[in-house]
């Protein structure tokens, strides 16, 4: 069994990681970006967690991931994201995956809960799980050399809860 400590890698999954999400059912996932304009602020980290809790952080720097490509595309795998319509565009703009397939929990959440306008992922966090998810870290520098502890708690979070 592979440990399910965040690991935070550069530029792509490594075989190991590979290897071992090419089994999962699916995968939650995330990118943090420097901005939220897709074609100008770059794509600096791609965190996902699949369903045992295995959470790997990836730092791009030379926008080659073809171990990540291989994943994100792999149709037997679904990929869960919050607001996906931005990390989708992010990942074809930066790496050129196409992703699929996609489900989005924001689209979800609008749909079956049309008495709130509360609908981002800390919201339904602490509505469905009872989790408070701190936010501190979301305007961080994600584009530096080596992530802090905080950030890399943070973007593991986000994917390990996404997934619940």
């Amino acid at each position: 069994m592979i440990d399910t400590q965040p690991v935070v890698l550069v530029d792509d999954l490594n075989e190991d990681r590979l290897n071992h999400y090419r089994n999962s059912r699916y995968l939650a996932v995330d990118c943090e970006t420097m901005g939220l304009q897709t074609r100008r602020d770059r794509l600096c980290v791609v965190q996902m967690c699949d369903e045992h809790g295995v959470t790997t952080l990836i730092q791009t720097r030379n926008y080659t991931a073809p171990r990540l490509k291989e994943i994100m595309e792999r149709p037997s795998i679904e990929k869960i994201f919050h607001f996906g319509r931005f990390d989708v565009a992010a990942l074809k703009q930066w790496l050129e995956i196409d992703v699929t397939p996609v489900f989005c929990t924001k689209i979800a959440s609008k749909i079956a809960s049309t008495y709130t306008d509360r609908h981002g992922l800390k919201n339904l966090s602490q509505e469905l799980l009872g989790i408070e998810l701190n936010k501190e870290q979301q305007s961080s520098n994600w584009a530096s050399k080596k992530l802090s502890d905080e950030q890399v708690q943070y973007a593991s979070n986000d994917v390990i809860y996404l997934g619940e």
